[in-house]
């Protein structure tokens, strides 16, 4: 499974049991997507830590396989979580790439390769490649291509 896929079952299961806040695994596509999560609004905040708890000057002296990223959720003045679901698209028995015209067609309300349209409110997560991780339309502005990891709403 890959890794993103735990991201995504973990998140939306700590919202769902309304945890504060979630230890992830140390990764480099972990903290691309959490960053994309932070920036439209779902998650308050993004901490690095240990399986102990979230402290930099920890992070700092634990070993590799100790090193965890803490993800403070967020929740509406009526405790309903901001990240309600988070669904992968991408899965290990079928990887799903998309062309700059396939996600135009996506992001703007139509159907793509046999996914659904993104609804308002919605963001689709996109693994570049070696251009990096971007939210859907971001990918779409900077007419780029990749594997449609997510969606998020």
């Amino acid at each position: 499974m890959p890794l993103y896929a735990d991201l995504c079952v973990r998140l939306q299961n700590a919202s769902r049991a309304k945890l504060r806040s979630v230890p992830i695994p140390n990764t480099k596509a972990n903290l691309s997507i959490t960053s994309i999560l932070l920036q439209h609004g779902f998650i308050y905040n993004v901490t690095r830590g240990t399986i102990a708890g979230p402290s930099a000057a920890d992070y700092n002296a634990a070993p590799e396989v100790r090193r965890r990223l803490w993800v403070d959720l967020k929740y509406r003045a009526d405790d309903r979580p901001v990240l309600e679901k988070m669904n992968l698209v991408s899965k290990p028995s079928r990887q799903l790439s998309m062309t700059n015209d396939e996600l135009l067609r996506w992001v703007t309300g139509r159907r793509a390769k046999f996914v659904s349209p993104l609804r308002a409110g919605e963001i689709g997560i996109i693994n570049c490649g070696k251009d990096g991780w971007f939210e859907a339309k971001e990918a779409m502005r900077r007419k780029l291509e990749g594997e449609v990891v997510c969606r998020v709403s």
